[in-house]
């Protein structure tokens, strides 16, 4: 029998991770005023090029259910049974799109990961493995849901602009920022993004801070592997990151840079590290 790993490009790995771990995506949509194109092919530059030109966010759109009928078709003719890991129904419309879809398609389930960026890739990877070892699909989909709850996945913003911009940060809270260069975590937990501990300073102090904390938190990780994700972080942040994971133990750490859906949410220099808190399996 043969399974396809699959996902929406908020899973945000390059064509070289994506070939590796044999995942396939879809690509949500990205629209820059009067320019529309596709997650992949609009870059995080292009986005924060637009903004600070215009001021305004773009707009981004989920896989829809047409798009998703033709995509799960199209994998159909080569597979005999599909598992796609969605961005996480608090996040978008995605997830309901694709389950909607796979209600009139046999052999297509869908995964609600309750994360997003390589939060999502973590447990596509894991499943992509299950599916080596030959196990079935609905072991496959046990095994993974089973690690959600400690699927880590958590950022540092280096501006709290794109959240005001977006509705989510208040005028003072902006302000306050800007004045005491405060530096806000992000954890997502239960599928939702939520406020964690502030940092203020320089942004590489930042960082080796917030991996410190991180680690100290969530300190039962998957040693196998996790991920340094960022939307263009210098290289002195993206050293910093990677040099914290591997002082505690990973034995592969993979650097990725957000696409443009998720770099149009956290703006430019965020940088966060992802793993499975669970010890491993």
């Amino acid at each position: 029998m043969k399974i396809c790993i699959s996902a929406e490009s908020t899973i945000d790995l390059p064509r070289e991770l994506l070939d590796e771990f044999d995942i396939k995506t879809v690509p949500f949509t990205i629209t820059l005023g009067e320019k529309t194109g596709l997650d992949g092919v609009t870059t995080p530059e292009e986005i924060f090029d637009y903004v600070d030109r215009t001021g305004v966010l773009p707009k981004t759109s989920a896989v829809n259910i047409g798009q998703f009928m033709e995509y799960f078709q199209g994998l159909l003719k080569d597979y005999d049974e599909v598992i796609h890991f969605s961005l996480s129904s608090e996040f978008s419309s995605a997830y309901q799109n694709a389950y909607n879809v796979a209600n009139e398609l046999e052999h297509v389930h869908i995964v609600d990961s309750r994360s997003l960026s390589t939060g999502i890739a973590l447990l596509a990877i894991y499943a992509s493995k299950l599916v080596k070892e030959g196990l079935g699909v609905e072991e496959i989909i046990k095994k993974v849901s089973e690690r959600i709850p400690n699927d880590q996945a958590s950022f540092v913003l280096a501006t709290v602009d794109y959240l005001y911009k977006g509705g989510r940060c208040s005028a003072l809270a902006k302000l306050g920022a800007m004045l005491f260069r405060i530096r806000p975590q992000i954890l997502v937990s239960d599928g939702k993004m939520g406020p964690g501990k502030k940092y203020n300073g320089k942004q590489v102090d930042c960082v080796i801070n917030y991996c410190k904390d991180t680690l100290e938190q969530f300190n039962n990780p998957d040693l196998e592997i996790g991920f340094v994700t960022h939307s263009g972080a210098t290289q002195d942040m993206i050293d910093a990151a990677v040099n914290a994971m591997k002082n505690r133990g990973f034995k592969r750490v993979l650097i990725t840079t957000a696409g443009a859906t998720i770099s149009s949410h956290c703006g430019p220099k965020c940088l966060g590290i992802l793993y499975i808190n669970d010890g491993g399996r």
